[in-house]
């Protein structure tokens, strides 16, 4: 079966997301995706099949990192719909509708410029006192935090600079009840984006714990920086050093979240 390494959130190789995409024509036995997915060592592996006989959706989508299933995973989603077009499975323009096990039908859509829009269920952080523990782990001081229904746990943190220089206790921060710490800062003076983040998650994610740019974590990150900044539409940077951009556009309950895409690599799978 066919199988493509796409860098997502950027514009050139070697840069933002990397997610492997499996192109399947037939279901397949979760273990066996699994399996794949700590093969290939990528944050996140995307499988996708044709929905057959689905008024809602064409294609089934599911995303495993190494170590497990994911619910809601947004470069991959990038990448595989950057897949779909790329490959000539759907024609550019139209919009591609994925049925997800946990998080419904996604919606993507590509506009004259390559870029691609995922629509995305909102999922706002309320407010909750710092975990202890949190900014000794994280090390730096943590000015507020909140939860969202994923477990995220977000911590607001003092500039842009604090979010660059970032070098958490990686044991520390898997200690820390959330599937991922997603730290954020208001972007500095003459910048590019509004707002800064890092995605750490050693709980999900082999090595360092850390996501070069986290679509999901951007449906928290949106909200969020929605009613600080007073605006709906923004540009977020994943300041990893990989580093990305995401486009966000708030749209009551759901966020629209946009982004380039490149391939690195098209072969077969022959396990």
């Amino acid at each position: 079966m066919r199988m493509l390494v796409v860098d997502a959130f950027t514009d050139r190789p070697f840069a933002g997301n990397p997610a492997a995409v499996c192109l399947l024509q037939d279901a397949a036995d979760p273990g066996w995706m699994q399996r794949v997915a700590a093969e290939m060592k990528h944050s996140e592996t995307a499988f996708v099949r044709p929905a057959e006989g689905d008024r809602d959706a064409e294609f089934e989508l599911r995303w495993f990192t190494p170590l497990v299933e994911v619910a809601l995973c947004g470069h991959a989603t990038l990448a595989a719909a950057h897949a779909l077009y790329s490959t000539g499975t759907v024609a550019s323009g139209r919009p591609i509708r994925f049925r997800t096990l946990e998080s419904g039908v996604l919606t993507v859509t590509e506009d004259e410029h390559g870029f691609l829009a995922m629509d995305f269920p909102a999922c706002p952080p309320d407010p909750v006192e710092v975990p202890e523990g949190l900014a000794e782990a994280l090390g730096v001081p943590v000015a507020a935090a909140g939860r969202n229904v994923q477990n995220d746990l977000l911590a607001e943190v003092a500039g842009e600079a604090a979010v660059r220089d970032l070098a958490p206790d990686v044991r520390a921060v898997a200690g820390i009840d959330a599937r991922g710490v997603i730290v954020t800062a208001a972007a500095g003076r003459g910048r590019d984006h509004d707002f800064v983040s890092r995605f750490i998650a050693p709980r999900v994610l082999p090595g360092d714990g850390e996501d070069p740019v986290t679509g999901s974590a951007h449906c928290a990150l949106g909200p969020y920086w929605a009613e600080r900044l007073g605006r709906d539409a923004m540009t977020g940077f994943q300041a990893s050093p990989r580093g990305g951009y995401v486009r966000v556009a708030v749209r009551g309950d759901r966020v629209v979240l946009s982004g380039t895409a490149v391939i690195v690599l098209d072969g077969d799978l022959r396990a």
